[in-house]
């Protein structure tokens, strides 16, 4: 695109911002809007409101039309991310209006797809990249009221009564004041939290949140404190219910900074912008005139960034960890006051985040499993970190649409709230369960007893909605009870048609497996067939919990190419080790020094970088590939945190190491 050709927009969702945005696009150098799509083409002010622009019956038809570069979304908030991703594969560079979605989860899909498709995306915080906040942000980097100590903004207004009909107060629309304007308050705290240290922004170390939750269970007004690092606290407050004053100050050493509605700045069709500095008994008005419309720097910040190529905003403008981080903070805001949605649940939340069905792929390989009667994919996805459905199922889905149909659960992963997600997923999806090799785990220490097997898959079986696992595990062994008693309840188990595979121990000795099988096949039980210990090119020097075990060592090696034991292993990638978060020279985490650090392991490491050179790919993912090349079943356990991570695991899958290969990484 050349410097002088104008960025041609389209809009999705005419309402009262758009046409505010549009005002701004008509007063830009760099924009023009040609079309409006609406699924009501009729709608009476259509032409009038946004004049010039075509109207295009539908959302879909405006992202098919060639002569639209960009797309400025202003769909209800629950259609951001759906939207948003629409555009992006759809090859249309996007700006979407606050929040760019419900939450940083939804927000890293989103910009993950724009990386994909090599397309510009922001969040439109039209504030941030005004005039008036570059100034702003110069005054606090100058020191101007000495050392930057206390925050305090809000954004609030009131509506005056109870509207049920209105999106403000509607639950399924994500209404409330913590997402429609509490992102503001946030986002300029974090900002000037990162101008007093030289930083674009900075993230809080902790956030505590209080609300009001009204009739239909949204945010009427609310408040949050931000604690920074570098020991700034940011009092920040929104409310759709109660007129706040809405001054931004900025509370140093030797003096405080207001502002008067800063994301207003000079006002919408240009105007004074006043910053006053009050200091030693004396107060300075900084005055700022601009005769350009608000929302035409908006339009120009994203016009230059595509004309340049960027796929994001510039500082001070939102980039897209900005944007993440502001989300992030807003997601613990809500947990903070038990805020949740009902788009964000199992019941509503039916189709993946582009709006889609769910269909399984074929991309991720299958293998067989000894006492498996169903192929499963090479690799397992755990998912014990996520905090709620709405976040674990972009990668379930994501999973599931690859091709994957493994899953690791456990009965003490988030007090039973990954079991819970798991079960929501699958029949909120209807997944056909013969699809699906699931595995549980249970009796964990200290309740790592017989009769905890029973008792726990009980729980399990009603939070996973199903009635048997395909794969069970003992999460940890007890060496204090004779091992036939843990054999003989698990047999049980497979009796009962609650197992409906094969079962074994997470994190036993090879002595204690071996002394299992013995007494199976003494008794006429059912044999333990399955080990879920470490295993990873990284032989884990120290465990990482208490308790665990690792299988990497020759001896290791030799005992379950000898058996043919399926080992799924977890920390198969050995937890950032073959990431730059290690190296020599490197000790800041405690955990990957003490577990990983020696001179084997990093012999092995450097041949990881090498071959990943050779190979143009990570040392991470031959990492990866060194696990599934074994000439024993090893099914790796991996636990991606957001899509994009799930399919960087996943692309190493089509590496096919040698035998000798494998050798030499190993030395």
């Amino acid at each position: 695109m050349t410097s002088d050709q104008p960025i041609r927009w389209g809009i999705i969702g005419p309402g009262t911002i758009a046409r505010t945005f549009a005002d701004g696009v008509a007063h830009s150098r760099t924009g023009k809007l040609v079309a409006i799509a609406t699924r009501n083409p009729a709608k009476p002010g259509l032409a009038e409101n946004f004049p010039g622009a075509r109207i295009v019956n539908g959302y879909e038809a405006l992202l098919s039309d060639p002569e639209v570069d960009a797309v400025y979304i202003s769909v209800p908030h629950t259609g951001h991310a759906e939207w948003a991703i629409k555009a992006a594969r759809a090859g249309k560079h996007i700006l979407v209006e606050k929040p760019i979605a419900l939450s940083a989860y939804d927000a890293e899909a989103v910009y993950y797809e724009a990386k994909k498709a090599g397309v510009f995306a922001g969040e439109a915080f039209m504030y941030r990249v005004h005039p008036q906040t570059e100034k702003l942000v110069e005054l606090v980097k100058s020191g101007v009221i000495g050392t930057v100590r206390i925050i305090r903004s809000s954004f609030g207004f009131n509506m005056g009564s109870y509207k049920p009909e209105h999106r403000l107060f509607a639950n399924d629309t994500a209404g409330g004041g913590i997402l429609d304007v509490g992102g503001y308050p946030v986002s300029m705290a974090r900002l000037i939290a990162g101008a007093a240290e030289g930083k674009a922004f900075l993230e809080p170390e902790k956030v505590s949140g209080v609300a009001h939750l009204g009739q239909s269970g949204v945010d009427e007004w609310a408040s949050a404190v931000l604690k920074f690092p570098n020991e700034i606290i940011a009092e920040v407050s929104c409310s759709i219910m109660a007129q706040q004053d809405n001054v931004l100050r900025i509370i140093g050493s030797e003096g405080r900074i207001e502002v008067q509605d800063f994301w207003f700045a000079s006002g919408h069709k240009g105007g004074v912008g006043k910053i006053e500095i009050f200091k030693g008994g004396s107060r300075e008005t900084v005055e700022l005139r601009e005769d350009r419309w608000l929302y035409s720097f908006e339009a120009d910040a994203a016009g230059d960034a595509i004309r340049a190529g960027k796929t994001e905003f510039s500082s001070p403008g939102m980039s897209w960890a900005d944007s993440i981080g502001n989300l992030r903070v807003l997601d613990q805001w809500r947990a903070s006051v038990g805020l949740e949605y009902g788009v964000e649940k199992a019941s509503k939340r039916t189709a993946n985040i582009a709006g889609g069905a769910i269909a399984r792929g074929n991309s991720v390989p299958q293998r067989e499993i000894p006492g498996i009667s169903k192929p499963a994919s090479v690799v397992t996805l755990g998912f014990e970190f996520f905090p709620n459905f709405a976040s674990a199922s972009l990668t379930l889905d994501a999973f599931y649409e690859a091709g994957g149909n493994a899953f690791d659960t456990a009965y003490v992963y988030g007090g039973g709230k990954t079991e819970a997600i798991f079960g929501d997923w699958h029949t909120s999806r209807m997944v056909p369960r013969e699809e699906i090799v699931l595995i549980g785990k249970g009796a964990h220490s200290p309740l790592c007893y017989p009769d905890m097997i029973t008792k726990q898959l009980d729980q399990s079986l009603s939070r996973l909605k199903t009635d048997y696992v395909d794969i069970y595990f003992m999460h940890r062994d007890n060496t204090d009870v004779p091992v036939g008693e843990f054999v003989d309840a698990m047999d049980a188990e497979v009796k009962r048609g609650r197992i409906r595979g094969i079962f074994g121990g997470s994190n036993w000795t090879r002595a204690r497996f071996d002394e299992a099988i013995a007494y199976a096949e003494k008794t006429g039980k059912t044999a333990p067939a399955a080990l879920s210990n470490n295993f990873s090119l990284a032989e884990m020097l120290d465990p990482i919990w208490a308790g665990c075990v690792a299988a990497s060592d020759d001896d290791w090696k030799k005992w379950l190419n000898d058996k043919q034991i399926p080992n799924f292993a977890w920390s198969s990638q050995g937890r950032g080790f073959f990431t730059d978060r290690a190296g020599r020279d490197k000790r800041a985490d405690e955990e990957i020094v003490r577990v990983w650090y020696s001179e084997r392991n990093f012999g092995r490491r450097d041949r990881a970088i090498e071959l990943a050179s050779k190979l143009g790919r990570n040392p991470i993912h031959i990492a990866l590939a060194y696990v599934i090349a074994q000439p024993f079943p090893v099914i790796p356990l991996i636990g991606p945190r957001t899509v994009a991570e799930l399919e960087d695991s996943l692309s190493a899958l089509d590496i096919k190491l040698t035998p000798d290969q494998v050798k030499w990484l190993e030395g």
